[in-house]
């Protein structure tokens, strides 16, 4: 019977060619093969052209490095530049001849943006693929570099929208009878902040005024006018305007500050008698807030009277609603973030009723304040099967 046959070993795994593009009047004209192999066996591939007319057709995404013959060029730095812009993710070496000014416009080449330059003497194929090897090496560093420091970048300019978009409140006089806790959690399925913003302040009157908002959309724009909006509510609140005024003023503020005409936002805001005993509620297509009181089950103010969204209608008119609150009470406030979430692997949201619901069982539990938010915000999450793609900003005000 014959032996059973060997197995067979385990091939190396290719490693993928690199490809030069020589350009200039035949840098590499010293090779008559079309590529040559560096230190690590790498495949290098020669791919030229004989100016940057020809360079750009041959520019390929498979090009991972550049040979610029910049000897004889009178200009050297424009032609580098130009290559820099045609190819900003790709290594370039630049190739000289020996002369003291020729390595003065070579390191000159380095500073402008070049990985490295050789001469002529070195263009032999060790030093060649040498070269490129470091090139691209150098490449990737500096780009990763590069994302490292706009990532940094990007947090520290999240970081100030996000202050921009959660102010401290303020409620000097009310700390008395009136508790305040928020949260806000950006949804995870981008980098970037959405247009959620609130805000709650107290006027001369004693009059506690609380707002909360949501621009469509998601990124730094909405952001920032999600930031605009809540400063021009607090500034034009401190200077005495309410209601309608003050709602058709912040439609101005949007119509002039968005990037686009379809860009709307939502607002809930409510002013809070002095005595803490009622309110006027606004609404400009925003959800309404839930209200729950001791011995009562939760339940949402009424929406009857709620307006449009800011930004949707040039001539919009919102009017009031008179809230009776008693003598002890809780408002949360919430953008729809918290309500859009799903249930299960299903398509079913959460909605108001079921947000409702989990907020009265946590009010049931003994949770009050901060502590009922994140609750609030973990549970609806786990019910989401993960990460809620919107935002979620959340007021809470407590008479006490």
């Amino acid at each position: 019977m014959p032996s059973p046959a060997s197995p067979a070993p385990h091939a190396s795994p290719a490693v993928p060619a690199l490809t030069l593009l020589a350009i200039g009047d035949d840098p590499a004209g010293a090779f008559t093969v079309p590529d040559l192999l560096d230190v690590s066996g790498t495949r290098v591939r020669i791919r030229r052209a004989r100016n940057l007319t020809e360079a750009e057709r041959l520019l390929k995404d498979d090009v991972n490095c550049i040979l610029l013959d910049l000897a004889g060029e009178t200009e050297l730095l424009d032609s580098l530049r130009h290559v820099l812009r045609l190819a900003p993710r790709t290594a370039v070496l630049v190739l000289t001849s020996t002369g003291e000014a020729d390595a003065e416009r070579a390191a000159e080449a380095v500073r402008v943006g070049a990985q490295d330059y050789l001469t002529r003497e070195e263009l032999d194929p060790s030093h060649l693929t040498r070269a490129i090897r470091y090139a691209v090496e150098r490449k990737r560093a500096d780009l990763a570099q590069r994302q490292l420091a706009e990532t940094r970048l990007l947090a520290q300019e999240n970081s100030r929208l996000e202050r921009g978009l959660l102010p401290v409140p303020l409620l000097a006089g009310a700390e008395a009878w009136l508790r305040f806790a928020s949260r806000y959690r950006p949804g995870r399925s981008r980098a970037l902040l959405g247009g959620d913003f609130y805000d709650t302040v107290r006027t001369p009157d004693g009059t506690v005024h609380a707002m909360i908002g949501d621009v469509c959309g998601h990124g730094p724009d909405e952001a920032a006018l999600g930031v605009e909006l809540r400063i021009a509510w607090r500034a034009l609140t401190l200077a005495g305007l309410t209601g309608t005024v003050l709602l058709s003023t912040l439609q101005q503020v949007l119509e002039h500050e968005r990037a686009d005409d379809e860009i709307f936002a939502t607002l809930c805001a409510l002013d809070i008698a002095p005595d803490g005993g009622s309110a006027d509620l606004y609404l400009a297509g925003h959800p309404a807030p839930l209200l729950s009181r001791p011995g009562e089950v939760p339940r949402l103010l009424p929406y009857e009277h709620g307006g449009p969204a800011l930004g949707l209608l040039p001539e919009a008119d919102w009017t009031s609603e008179r809230i009776e609150l008693g003598e002890a009470w809780t408002l949360m406030l919430y953008t729809d973030g918290l309500i859009e979430g799903k249930i299960g692997e299903g398509t079913q949201r959460l909605g108001q009723d079921g947000m409702v619901r989990l907020i009265a069982a946590r009010l049931s539990a003994g949770l009050r304040g901060e502590e009922l938010l994140d609750a609030a915000v973990t549970e609806v999450r786990e019910l989401n099967g993960g990460e809620l793609t919107d935002d979620v900003a959340l007021v809470l005000l407590d008479r006490i």
